[in-house]
């Protein structure tokens, strides 16, 4: 049996990296988006509550911020607390890795559910969402207590704790795979969704230019491996074959990547890295060489085969004709063939699943039998492999129900009880749904809300700048993964719908009117106009963006635009309709009744005032590096 200690080790601390990195995204946007002050108050979700007794409460809205009157806070002051806690634990379980423990990822799971939980619109992008997924299977794979021994192995149940991060990998990658062709969507069928998706993602990198202007047959092939990679190689997370999962971790990695170059998609690649660390082992970081056994020459044998198969699968799927400067791709299978063997592929793979699971469960248990350790020890090692087997399958039956859902006909199979099992762990957010950009949006180019302000109703119109999304044609967007701008991503879906449907949209507009300055440092205040005084009216006006062509890559100009139509009329901060419309709501910003205990607040405002004196993203790498220079100064990075 392999070790997995180190391996499970570096795992517990890249994952508090993660966690580090959504509670400081959180915590640099609460005063603007959920402050009293802020675009969707915080205090507005727990006061819809009718409830009068703690548990009654914390049964209609499960947050720790209901304790904030017991600590002497208020819910601005509160969520401040929660924040920072959250990125304290993660910050100390990056530094040392004896509280790298089941309690202190608990605490980070309750902490980030509970912020979660007065989110609102800006937790909708299922990021969030897949956060507290696998936060709470980080809880299985910590250990209870610290390891005493230097030398040892690590727990049998890592065995059956770390299937269950590949499992969900697995069903994760296959969803987002499978769900670009389910949709029948035409950029996916006919291998040109690429054409559009680095123009028309949610936030574009600097190098999205650049990738949008690839020769059309090789994002193609860079569509076929991405299809690839996410519906076929997650099969071979599961097999029992060392090389071959490693060869799939090769190209998984490759693929997040090219991810991260190209886009920013907040901590979201920085987290299936960290739960691709899963199909490793020990023997991967420091194994020494030796002569090759009779199993590993086998099984090197059979990846080769494997991989050879799934290019030739590749070439005849995909209709590859290798010409003398491009290779020619078409998808060789139709919807219907495609539906056919989905609808009995996914029972299969749910079985295959299970059948994976009860291997590893008896593979566990046997080393845990025959391994030559005292009788006390193999007794703890026989009740912790059942335990974790008993919760690996629960959570796997749980697992199958949204994979199962993606076909009528798998989804017809699910027992009533499974299905109630997996709505209240979904309920939880321990098991959820996944489906990233099923269609592909933007064909004709990205529709971007601009806001405008004037003094005049006549204008002239003056236009406000985003840090992060489009906006001025003059300006290259930064890198900023893994930390998440949920304002200007939320930006984005806005143009897809209506203001009627965005409250949230008008909101920012009345902050803005009346110049409340929490939202305004969301905003690029740099190239924004009445950062001193707002303006008298603010208007949303539709354009649709589009990178400029290759030819003009030396000048300055990163995309052109169109005027499409008015989004929202022009609003005043004393507008009828405006205050109506808020009113309505409950989005109207008031003062908090709730006193403060004064040290509570002399504190908490210190650190708020050093850290609104750092950009987001810098304020982050800064802590990383902090961090990291800890545990390099004192060892204790260290197996």
């Amino acid at each position: 049996m392999i070790p997995l200690r180190y391996t499970r080790n570096l795992f517990l601390r890249a994952f508090c990296i993660v966690y580090l990195s959504a509670f400081l995204s959180f915590y640099i946007q609460i005063p603007g988006l959920y402050g009293d002050n802020g675009v969707l108050p915080a205090k507005a979700v727990l006061e819809n509550s009718k409830h009068k007794t703690l548990s009654a409460k914390v049964h209609y809205q499960p947050t720790l911020l209901w304790l904030a009157p017991y600590l002497g806070l208020d819910t601005n002051y509160a969520l401040d607390v929660l924040a920072l806690l959250g990125a304290f634990l993660a910050f100390t379980g990056l530094v040392s890795q004896k509280f790298c423990t089941i309690p202190l990822f608990a605490g980070l799971w309750s902490l980030y559910f509970s912020l979660f939980q007065i989110g609102q619109t800006f937790v909708t992008s299922s990021y969030d969402e897949f956060l507290l997924e696998a936060g709470f299977l980080a809880i299985l794979v910590a250990p209870l207590l610290p390891g005493r021994k230097k030398g040892s192995k690590g727990a049998s149940s890592d065995f059956v704790s770390f299937w269950l991060v590949k499992w969900f990998l697995f069903r994760f990658l296959l969803t987002v795979g499978l769900t670009k062709f389910i949709s029948g969507c035409p950029k996916w069928w006919s291998l040109t969704a690429l054409y559009y998706h680095f123009q028309t993602m949610p936030l574009p990198s600097p190098l999205s230019w650049y990738s949008h202007h690839l020769p059309d047959w090789y994002l193609r092939l860079i569509q076929i491996f991405a299809n690839v990679s996410e519906i076929v190689l997650p099969f071979f997370f599961l097999v029992p074959i060392r090389s071959v999962r490693l060869t799939s971790f090769v190209f998984q990695i490759v693929l997040q990547i090219c991810i991260v170059l190209t886009g920013n998609f907040d901590f979201s690649n920085m987290l299936i890295v960290t739960l691709l660390l899963s199909l490793l082992d020990d023997q991967f970081f420091y194994g020494r060489k030796k002569a090759l056994s009779r199993w590993t020459i086998v099984g090197k044998i059979v990846n080769v085969v494997i991989f050879g198969g799934i290019l030739y699968g590749v070439v005849n799927l995909y209709s590859l004709k290798f010409g003398g400067t491009h290779i020619e791709s078409n998808i060789a299978f139709t919807k219907i063939q495609f539906d056919n063997v989905l609808s009995q592929g996914l029972t299969y793979t749910i079985h295959f699943g299970l059948l994976s699971l009860a291997g590893t469960v008896l593979y566990t248990l046997s080393h845990v039998l025959f391994d030559n350790q005292g009788s006390g020890s193999k007794t703890v090692g026989i009740i912790s492999t059942v335990f974790y087997g008993i919760v690996a399958v629960l959570l796997f039956f749980a697992n199958a129900v949204p994979l199962a859902s993606l076909h009528p006909t798998s989804n017809s199979t699910v027992a009533p009880s499974v299905r109630t099992v997996y709505n209240r762990l979904h309920k939880l957010h321990a098991v959820n749904q996944y489906g990233l950009f099923p269609r592909m949006t933007g064909v004709d180019g990205r529709p971007e809300i601009i806001l405008e302000g004037s003094d005049s109703i006549e204008g002239p119109w003056r236009e406000y700048n985003f840090l992060y999304k489009p906006g001025n044609v003059n300006h290259s967007l930064p890198f900023v993964a893994p930390y998440a701008p949920k304002l200007d991503w939320q930006m984005y879906w806005a143009a897809y719908s209506t203001y009627e449907k965005q409250p949230w949209l008008l909101s920012l507009t009345h902050r803005l009117l009346v110049g409340k300055p929490e939202v305004l440092a969301l905003l690029d205040k740099l190239h924004s106009p009445y950062t001193q005084k707002p303006p008298r009216y603010i208007r949303g006006i539709l354009y649709r963006y589009k990178y400029t062509p290759w030819s003009q890559k030396s000048q300055s100009t990163w995309w052109v635009r169109e005027r499409v139509s008015e989004y929202f009329p022009a609003f005043s901060r004393d507008s009828p309709a405006l205050i109506e419309f808020l009113k309505a709501r409950n989005l109207l910003p008031t003062l908090s009744k709730q006193t403060v205990n004064p040290i509570w607040k002399q504190a908490l405002d210190s650190i708020r005032y050093v850290t609104n004196h750092l950009e987001a993203t810098l304020l982050f790498w800064s802590v990383l590096t902090a961090g990291l220079a800890l545990i390099c100064t004192s060892g204790s990075g260290k197996k």
